[in-house]
C-alpha cells in the first residue's frame, strides 16, 4: 500500500490547504519575526555588540518567512471555487484568512524595512565619521 503522502492532494481540497499554509504563515509571523523585530525596535534592548547579529537573525527570519508566503500564495492560486462548491463557506473562509495573512504580512515587511534600513542608515552615518 503507498503511503498517504503520495495521494496527498487527492486527500485535501485546496481551501484546507490554503487554510494551513496560512496558519502555518501568520504563526511564523507572529512567533518568530514580531519577537525579533520588537526587540530591534526597542534601541536598548538589543546591545550595540550585538546589532549586527541580530540584523543577521532577522533577515533569515525574513528569508524563510517570504519562502512561507510564495508556499501560502501558491495554495491560494490553486483554489478553485469550482473544486470547492461543495463547501462553499470553508472556500470562503479561506479567501478570507489568506487576505488576512497578507496584510499581516505587509505590515510586518513595512516594519522590517523600516528596521534594517534604519540600521544601515546608522552604520553609514557612523563610518562616515571615522
Amino acid at each position: 500500500m503507498p503511503p498517504i503522502t503520495d495521494n496527498l492532494d487527492l486527500l485535501e481540497p485546496h481551501d484546507i490547504c490554503l487554510l494551513l499554509r496560512a496558519h502555518g504563515e501568520q504563526r511564523w509571523l507572529i512567533s518568530e519575526v514580531v519577537p525579533v523585530l520588537r526587540e530591534l525596535e526597542q534601541p536598548p534592548a538589543v546591545p550595540d555588540d550585538q546589532l549586527g547579529a541580530a540584523l543577521a537573525y532577522l533577515e533569515v527570519l525574513w528569508v524563510d518567512a517570504c519562502l512561507r508566503a510564495a508556499e501560502t500564495d501558491a495554495a491560494f492560486a490553486k483554489l478553485d471555487r469550482a473544486d470547492s462548491e461543495a463547501n462553499l463557506v470553508l472556500y470562503e473562509r479561506a479567501r478570507r484568512y489568506h487576505a488576512a495573512v497578507r496584510r499581516l504580512r505587509t505590515a510586518v515587511a513595512r516594519r522590517v524595512a523600516d528596521v534594517t534600513h534604519s540600521s544601515k542608515d546608522a552604520c553609514a552615518h557612523e563610518h562616515a565619521d571615522f
